[in-house]
């Protein structure tokens, strides 16, 4: 007859518990990258590629669908705020005669730490094609300086 040994049972249980936790489903970037489903936490729309050279931070965020009218663009500090709207396409067909709807709708707010202080009187946002492209000009203080050396 096996004797129960309570510390191997917690460590079998600690072991079931990392496991879950490492899951790459259930950390901090979801699994599957769907917006606005409710109940599932917040989500990262929109999606967006980052970069920098010398003068400015460049920011593309993948916004198909959403109405232009309501997109709005704020930085304060070093923090960039992409919010909108997108709307159902087909207003005219009540919910609940949708046998299938994958196509995500509503309100978004996606708020980026920008790596750098930027010239917010001189940020740049354009839509078109379902994407909104962002050009945040580096302050002054915030540009490399090339410093001349002295040869003595």
């Amino acid at each position: 007859m096996a004797e129960w040994n309570p510390w191997q049972t917690l460590e079998s249980l600690r072991r079931e518990i990392d496991r879950v936790f490492d899951d790459p489903g259930l950390g901090h970037e979801p699994h599957f990258r769907a917006a606005f489903l409710p109940g599932r936490g917040a989500r990262r729309y929109p999606l967006i590629n980052f970069a920098e050279d010398h003068d400015a931070v460049y920011v593309e965020a993948l916004a198909p669908g959403v109405d232009p009218g309501t997109l709005e663009v704020h930085v304060l500090q070093n923090t960039l705020t992409i919010s909108g709207e997108k709307r159902r396409v087909a207003a005219d067909v009540k919910p609940e005669a949708y046998h299938r709807s994958e196509r995500a709708t509503g309100k978004f707010v996606r708020n980026i730490d920008l790596p750098v202080e930027v010239d917010e009187h001189k940020v740049q946002a354009d839509y078109k094609d379902g994407i909104l492209t962002i050009t945040l000009p580096k302050a002054e203080k915030a540009r490399p300086k090339q410093i001349a050396v002295q040869i003595a």
